[in-house]
């Protein structure tokens, strides 16, 4: 039943606290749109796109008018195009990311996530296509998102795939220079994607999945930071149950949204992914709600600790308030993205390997990271295999979207605008990993992956 204090509760959270649903995003299979003529299979990816996300936009924005929710992005994710550009006798995969990118300004959507390959064990027909096309792609289009998965804990992780990632990324970054190396802050390598993640850049829709779905993405740093200090000398088990109960009412917020938007659509209702996702916007800060539970600074010792508190709190209420939560779910840490990062970078609290170690309990991994312009393409993979094997040995989704700022040094900035923020140059360690990266190969899945 709702009444008077929940209303209030509610626009009091999208007003002072920066509540919002971060997306709603539309998944659509492309599998019935290949086709061994490119031009062909394009032109059918660009008529299913345009005709099942033709109303999502003015959908979401009748959601905003009808109940006084933001709703920041509309989104498509679509069928990994590698899979789609194997078919080809042509493999072009720029022609398709011309062609999303055509699809999106048609739709008028945010962003179109699914430039991707899912190459954990080895490499198919159009994967090393589409892998190598991918700065070009990026360079030429702007809402094209690309994502990569390289791991599983399955699978082991596939170091040629590694490897080949810290050249792409190296390379995307050179050929978007004059646009504040923007081309890898639209590329994710994963370890163990999820096939419904509604975020970008690293979503996509997986081939289990249905042929046209909606998942919401929902968010709300500001409002656990908000009801965390209200409660300054609350014991840490209070904390918990503060965070699990704020979890709930937010994620409520992104059932209902979701539930409405498939009602209206006439498309089935997927998940909720109840991350908390940060913004550069003042009080929408993962960072500044581990401050509030009791942190001088984020990235001091605890941090990790606090961390792991509040992505299982934030799991824990969300299950509560949803039959459908699925994706990531939990807490994100993209540097550039989140206020509080960024002064715990600058301030110096904040380092690269404290950040390794927090991936290894929050949602994703090292997100939205700036490193010097200089980094080899060796030490990329390194990164990246590091964040496979903490994804890997834990049974969790980790990934890595790194930006070199090319001519750039630790200390300078390199300004994204948006949702993306602005990111300080972050230091890395120079001693070389490429023996290492080089040897090729994979690295075997842990003993736990043997369930069956």
């Amino acid at each position: 039943m709702i009444n008077a204090k929940d209303i209030l509760e509610t626009i009091r959270m999208i007003q002072d606290e920066c509540l919002d649903i971060r997306t709603i995003t539309m998944g659509i299979s492309l599998l019935d749109c290949i086709d061994s003529d490119i031009d062909k299979a394009c032109e059918k990816v660009y008529n299913k796109i345009t005709t099942r996300a033709k109303d999502l936009v003015a959908t979401g924005e009748r959601i905003e008018k009808e109940y006084g929710i933001p709703i920041i992005h509309k989104r498509i994710s679509v069928t990994p195009i590698a899979m789609i550009c194997a078919a080809c006798e042509k493999r072009e995969p720029v022609k398709f990311a011309r062609t999303l990118q055509r699809a999106a300004d048609t739709c008028g959507v945010n962003f179109i996530g699914g430039y991707s390959a899912l190459v954990q064990k080895g490499f198919s027909a159009g994967d090393i296509d589409l892998i190598n096309s991918i700065p070009q792609a990026l360079a030429e289009t702007s809402n094209i998102c690309s994502s990569v998965n390289v791991g599983s804990s399955k699978s082991g992780i596939n170091m040629d795939a590694v490897a080949l990632m810290g050249k792409i990324i190296k390379q995307s970054a050179e050929v978007t220079r004059d646009q504040q190396c923007i081309g890898p802050a639209k590329l994710v390598v994963f370890c163990n994607a999820p096939e419904d993640n509604p975020f970008m850049a690293g979503a996509f829709h997986g081939p289990g999945e249905p042929d046209c779905v909606i998942n919401v993405g929902v968010s709300g740093p500001g409002v656990v930071r908000a009801a965390i200090e209200k409660y300054p000398d609350a014991s840490i088990n209070e904390i918990a149950d503060i965070i699990k109960k704020t979890a709930f009412k937010v994620t409520r917020m992104g059932q209902l949204v979701g539930s409405k938007a498939s009602e209206m659509l006439g498309v089935p209702f997927g998940i909720v992914d109840l991350s908390l996702a940060p913004t550069p916007a003042v009080g929408d800060s993962v960072a500044h709600i581990l401050e509030g539970i009791g942190l001088e600074c984020c990235g001091t010792h605890g941090t990790t600790a606090a961390l792991a508190l509040l992505n299982d709190a934030v799991k824990k209420g969300g299950v509560m308030a949803s039959s459908n939560v699925g994706g990531l779910s939990g807490a994100f840490i993209p540097v550039s993205e989140d206020a509080g990062m960024i002064d715990a970078v600058n301030n110096g609290t904040l380092h690269l390997e404290k950040l390794e170690a927090m991936t290894a309990v929050c949602s994703v991994g090292l997100d939205m990271i700036v490193v010097p312009g200089d980094i080899t393409p060796e030490t990329i993979s390194a990164i990246i295999a590091d964040e496979a094997a903490i994804g890997m040995v834990n049974n969790k989704t980790t990934a890595v979207r790194l930006i070199p700022a090319i001519g750039k040094n630790v200390g300078e900035t390199l300004e994204f605008g948006g949702l993306l923020g602005s990111g300080p140059v972050m230091n890395i360690n120079r001693k070389s990993p490429a023996k290492f990266i080089n040897r090729g190969g994979r690295i075997p899945a842990p003993m736990h992956s043997i369930k069956n």
